[in-house]
């Protein structure tokens, strides 16, 4: 698998990465044994790159990630994680006795003594601008308690704001087809930076997966089905703030750009990586799609023609709902 690095970030990464939040809660249930199943195909078809966080499962994606790593090793993977949504999302819960209760629970769960990375998980946008945050960061830097950090963001302008902090390592934000804001304003500034970018949600919820449709149903503690509005955080989380039938109708305009015999998920993901993010982090649900997000790396990049289509059906479609909200 290529692998991409960043100058702050300080080592490089399977393009391909693995995002666990399926992995924890909000997708229906995964069982243990299919957990431990996504995370040995993810790893043996060259990914490199996990992505968690200590509020998926309440600690239980964390924990099944460090049972992984327990049993096959830490060897060339990057395991980061993400904390701050355990609490209310006030700016006064982001502080100094906070991240190090939060590092010390992280740090259990994952069986390690130095995380790799450690993100900000959507705070609330105060806190990007909070001197007294990101002196406690680097305290946690110097104590060896984590290796590096970052932001994962809800708005381009957090990102902004965030990449100026000299010590931040990485961003994550939501790029996909469906949310094109950030290859114009995010992926030039980081790049200046030497700034990791992570993409997530890189297939909208899986609409971009192609296998919905207006019939489709989804389990009552999935988020698709109770997120649907922003009911329980940022509707962006969920099909990536598209409205559904606006989703569905855009990955039917979509479909013909989609080489034959290759899944729309591959495709899609394809996409993303075309934007020289430095990883992208798709979930999985079970082993099999594991191989098949990890096997995006080894699709052709898009042809320019498809780009553009891609491009205009963002620009007529999505970007009135999208575009000048994140």
């Amino acid at each position: 698998m290529e692998r991409r690095s960043a100058a702050r970030l300080g080592r490089s990464v399977g393009v391909v990465g693995l995002g666990c939040w399926q992995l924890g809660a909000d997708w229906g249930q995964v069982d243990e044994a299919d957990a431990l199943a996504v995370l040995d195909a993810a790893v043996g078809s060259g990914v490199t790159f996990l992505d968690t966080a200590d509020v998926y499962g309440d600690g239980r994606s964390e924990q099944l990630v460090g049972r992984f790593l327990r049993e096959h090793g830490r060897d060339g993977l990057t395991v980061a994680t993400k904390m701050g949504r355990r609490v209310d999302q006030v700016p006064e819960n982001y502080t100094r006795e906070n991240f190090l209760a939060w590092n010390d629970r992280s740090r259990k769960n994952l069986g390690v003594d130095t995380l790799d990375l450690v993100q900000l998980h959507c705070p609330p946008t105060p806190v990007y601008s909070t001197d007294a945050v990101f002196d406690a960061l680097d305290e946690l830097v110097d104590a060896g308690r984590v290796a590096a950090y970052g932001v994962s963001v809800e708005t381009v302008d957090e990102v902004l704001t965030a990449i100026a902090r000299p010590n931040m390592a990485s961003v994550q934000i939501i790029v996909n087809a469906f949310r094109q804001k950030p290859l114009s304003t995010v992926l030039p500034a980081a790049a200046e930076a030497g700034v990791a970018v992570i993409a997530r949600v890189p297939l909208a919820s899986g609409m971009l997966s192609g296998r919905y449709d207006a019939s489709t149903t989804f389990a009552a503690d999935d988020h698709r089905a109770y997120n649907r509005h922003g009911e329980a955080f940022d509707v962006g989380e969920t099909f990536a703030g598209v409205p559904y039938d606006v989703g569905l109708e855009a990955v039917e305009r979509l479909r013909p750009l989609v080489p034959e015999g290759v899944p729309m998920a591959r495709w899609a993901l394809r996409w993303v990586l075309d934007q020289q993010v430095t990883v992208v982090i798709p979930g999985a649900r079970n082993a099999e799609q594991a191989r098949g997000n990890a096997a995006a790396d080894a699709l052709e990049p898009l042809t320019p023609q498809a780009r553009d289509t891609v491009a205009a059906v963002y620009d007529e479609l999505l970007a009135p709902h999208v575009h000048g909200r994140w």
